[in-house]
């Protein structure tokens, strides 16, 4: 009953602020299924590892190098100001086998951004990818995982699917660790999960992406074991 109130008073809350409400939907799911936020792949098998805040160079390096070994695909939001100082690494994601989406071009809160400043900085970040990388956006992630009122409709517009997550390791912070990585983001996975990590500590705690490069291979066992296979975020 407690997480019925809760959720219910998310909702009203949500609607009562459109510019801010959307922000609540990584947090209390509820308002994002409410809003049509992609938190979730229905009708699958297996999940859906992505990775945000690369392309970098020894973060992304590792992590494709695991996905290798391992035979695992995986969906990469880019931030594009990362790929125009490494475009030749988006372009190796991409060849891998792998997806590239936006996340931002300069990694900034929606909160603090005008429509305008919004798609300006979107379009600068699809470029970039889409130069880089010879693939055509279709997804978009905010930074922090935020959406404004008047940024979902924006991103709407441009014709992209506004995509979260529904699992996360919380592999950005300081106290993160292998361990707590893995059991974070694998509590209760289940076909159509979307699972959040990060190949790269622009934004993070420092040297972060290494603890997630030494939690993947666990986590890709825990999957394995789970009978669940990672792929690419559907077109």
């Amino acid at each position: 009953m407690a997480r019925r109130a809760t959720g219910a008073g998310a909702l009203a809350l949500a609607a009562a602020i459109p510019h801010a409400g959307p922000a609540l939907a990584p947090i209390v799911p509820p308002v994002g299924r409410r809003l049509g936020i992609v938190l979730r792949e229905e009708g699958v098998d297996g999940v859906f590892l992505t990775f945000d805040d690369g392309p970098h160079p020894q973060g992304t390096a590792a992590v494709l190098e695991i996905l290798r070994e391992r035979g695992a695909t995986a969906t990469f939001f880019l931030a594009g100001e990362q790929v125009e100082r490494r475009p030749a690494l988006a372009a190796e994601i991409v060849a891998a086998g792998h997806r590239v989406e936006l996340h931002c071009h300069r990694h900034r809160n929606q909160l603090r951004l005008s429509p305008r400043a919004l798609l300006d900085d979107a379009e600068r970040g699809r470029a970039a990818i889409e130069e880089a990388s010879g693939q055509a956006i279709a997804d978009y992630r905010p930074p922090y995982g935020i959406f404004s009122g008047a940024g979902l409709r924006a991103i709407r517009s441009r014709g992209w699917r506004p995509v979260l997550w529904s699992k996360w390791g919380r592999d950005w912070t300081r106290g993160a660790t292998a361990e707590s990585i893995t059991q974070k983001v694998t509590a209760g996975v289940r076909p159509g999960d979307i699972l959040l990590l990060h190949d790269a500590d622009y934004y993070s705690a420092r040297n972060s992406w290494e603890r997630t490069a030494s939690a993947l291979p666990k986590i890709l066992d825990e999957l394995t074991t789970r009978g669940l296979k990672s792929s690419v975020l559907r077109r």
